[in-house]
């Protein structure tokens, strides 16, 4: 990482007072005309759309229509070639995706990404940001070393709260890579919840997810969002979209074909064309 990458933008340092003249009414995440292109094939083209702080919003469309490509450029994976990503008034274009996550904007995969070798109590302390214990010589020197500790006692409380919200902190001992694809989903969401974000996105959160372990993820999604936690999926069940978000944004060929409330939308004939005469 470059220290251009790690040191404060004058954008990062401004982003308290940009978000404190703005109104709770204001989008928290705002798209605006993104392209993104992979040599002669445009996989974003010219998307714009909003996300409504507070809200379950869904982005579906048939498989190649730019949302895997959308959420990598929000969240740093890639640069967009043209275009702009705003989140809660500050532009991120462009940003890390280390930094993108400092900022309070976290991302999932539809595959989780844990240490498969480590327990699953290790795999959520690796999560909160700007831990004191992760300089080396804070670690050992005398002055410092106590308030490591004592960082570390809170992260661990936390931990297990956050654990016990999710109900798997009966896992915490157990390896990481010995869970099932549900309590997998589970843990990927516990630790994004550690590092303090306000808007989750989530790619494919169902996938692989038996009906009890899905109801379980769905009412602790529902129970976040009522505690102020704005999120974005993508997701291919249509029961999840029409019955559990607010908004759906279709996309299609790279680009936003229609967006509204879900029952809109799957009355929209573009929609259900492009699902290929499919019922939506």
């Amino acid at each position: 990482m470059s220290d251009a990458d790690s040191s404060p933008s004058a954008a990062d340092s401004a982003m308290g007072t940009d978000s404190d003249h703005r109104s709770v009414d204001d989008p928290i995440l705002e798209i605006e005309r993104v392209v993104k292109r992979f040599g002669g094939i445009t996989a974003v083209d010219d998307a714009s759309f909003g996300i409504e702080r507070g809200s379950i919003t869904g982005l579906i469309g048939p498989n190649g229509a730019g949302k895997s490509t959308t959420f990598n450029c929000i969240t740093g994976v890639y640069e967009p070639d043209e275009g702009s990503v705003v989140f809660d008034g500050t532009d991120i274009t462009g940003r890390t995706p280390n930094r993108v996550a400092t900022a309070g904007l976290v991302r999932t995969f539809q595959i989780a990404r844990e240490f498969p070798e480590m327990t699953v109590l290790e795999n959520m302390m690796l999560a909160p940001k700007n831990q004191l214990g992760e300089s080396l010589w804070r670690s050992v020197a005398p002055r410092t070393r106590g308030a490591v500790i004592e960082e570390e006692k809170r992260l661990r409380e936390r931990a297990w709260e956050v654990l016990e919200f999710f109900e798997i902190d009966h896992l915490a001992g157990e390896y990481a890579g010995t869970l099932s694809g549900g309590q997998r989903k589970l843990l990927e969401l516990a630790r994004a919840l550690l590092t303090e974000p306000e808007l989750l996105l989530l790619d494919e959160p169902m996938a692989g997810v038996n009906p009890s372990l899905e109801k379980k993820l769905l009412e602790h999604i529902h129970e976040l969002q009522e505690q102020g936690y704005t999120f974005l999926l993508v997701e291919h069940d249509m029961d999840v979209i029409m019955n559990h978000t607010e908004h759906v944004i279709v996309m299609h060929q790279g680009s936003v074909l229609a967006e509204g409330a879900p029952e809109a939308v799957k009355s929209n004939e573009e929609v259900i064309e492009a699902y290929l005469g499919g019922e939506v």
